[in-house]
């Protein structure tokens, strides 16, 4: 019997290209730079989409993953001047600004004391006094109180502006925080590796190369980490296919990271205001393209803050096995650029109804996915948080 991705092969109405491109995914084979690019350009959403969620049942069945977690935010404060960025301040700016004390932070922590909860996810601006040691000691008080609790931390820019300030090379900075309690990174800050882009929306920042170098030394270390991009911007559908090349080159290396996570461009309150928003298709086509593409990655993550539970759901169908977890309203960085989720927080039942009303199998995972429960037989989930 064909799959439905088969049929595709033989559909009169789709061309030649799109086709070998197909039976390429098909017969688990490697698309190219251009057949990627090819997607961007002349792929449909049905097309994509039926590609993109063979791949996905082939790689996860029709399991879904989330997780418990929450975010600490240290700072909105920040030395850099991000065209895109509605959530940060700079220092000689005094309104809405935020810092939090390392005894501050562990308070955030101590209130999910017997909850259960699996991460902490701590990113914020790059503040020039937070340096390497304050969050060193942040880190070890955290460990210190609850040492089962993985603490995912610091984007690559954030680590660049502490180890350059701490005159460490970055192999010394992530063992000096791996030894503290860091446990992984996130993929913020990758935005696109373009440097001409770069330039333009985030002058200043670390650059591509050095982003991929933090990553590839955490590998190495034997540290996880996550990739995203920033799309939807002012990139071009070959900034987005090189982007993501560059991380499919680096997973070929070292295999350490655990997703990749698409980030919506969002255009409020912030120097790209003018800049219009990608569609739902689109957002719905860059996750299935991104899925089709990414061929030595495990999982495809949307971000449900980010995008808003409904498209979400949506994505289940176009590639994404993983909708991150329940936040518990714990971050304010897309919130504060416009996003559906104005207070982003559900709870474990609701993550498993949303899950499950989009015809999957609610799977919640540790950071590194490991199964921690299959919700596929339970009417109810009774654990509040």
């Amino acid at each position: 019997m064909k799959t439905t991705a088969e049929f595709l092969i033989n559909n009169t109405a789709i061309s030649n290209e799109l086709k070998a491109i197909a039976t390429k995914v098909l017969n688990n084979e490697r698309i190219t730079v251009a057949d990627g690019l090819t997607l961007y350009e002349q792929a449909e959403l049905g097309f994509v989409g039926t590609l993109a969620n063979y791949v996905r049942e082939q790689k996860n069945g029709n399991a879904t993953y989330f997780n418990r977690n929450f975010h600490i935010e240290p700072t909105n404060i920040c030395v850099y001047d991000c065209k895109f960025c509605s959530y940060s301040r700079l220092v000689k700016q005094k309104d809405g600004q935020w810092e939090l004390s390392v005894n501050d932070m562990l308070n955030m922590v101590k209130k999910y004391d017997g909850q259960a909860i699996t991460e902490v996810h701590i990113v914020g601006g790059v503040h020039p006094r937070m340096d390497v040691n304050f969050f060193g000691e942040a880190l070890a008080a955290i460990k210190a109180h609850r040492p089962d609790l993985h603490i995912k931390g610091f984007t690559a820019v954030e680590l660049y502006y502490m180890f350059r300030k701490a005159k460490m090379t970055v192999k010394e900075g992530l063992q000096f925080l791996k030894d503290k309690g860091l446990d992984s990174l996130p993929g913020g800050g990758a935005e696109i590796f373009d440097e001409n882009i770069r330039t333009t929306i985030a002058e200043d920042k670390c650059t591509s190369v050095e982003w991929l170098a933090i990553h590839q030394a955490a590998h190495e270390l034997g540290m996880a980490s996550n990739c995203t991009m920033l799309y939807g911007h002012i990139e071009t559908y070959a900034h987005r296919i090189d982007h993501m090349n560059r991380l499919r080159e680096l997973q070929d290396i070292t295999k350490g990271f655990n997703t990749f996570i698409p980030l919506k461009f969002r255009n409020h309150d912030n120097q790209m205001s003018h800049v219009p928003e990608t569609s739902v298709i689109e957002d719905l086509r860059n996750y299935a393209i991104a899925r089709i593409f990414l061929d030595n990655f495990n999982h495809i993550k949307a971000y449900w803050p980010m995008i808003g539970r409904q498209t979400a759901a949506l994505s289940m169908n176009y590639g994404v096995d993983d909708i991150d977890g329940t936040i518990d309203d714990s971050t304010k960085i897309y919130s504060m650029a416009g996003s559906e989720e104005q207070n982003p927080a559900l709870t474990t039942q609701q993550l498993v109804e949303l899950i499950k009303h989009a015809g999957r199998t609610p799977i919640e995972r540790d950071t590194l996915y490991n199964v921690v429960k299959n919700y596929s037989d339970e009417e109810e989930v009774s654990t509040p948080q």
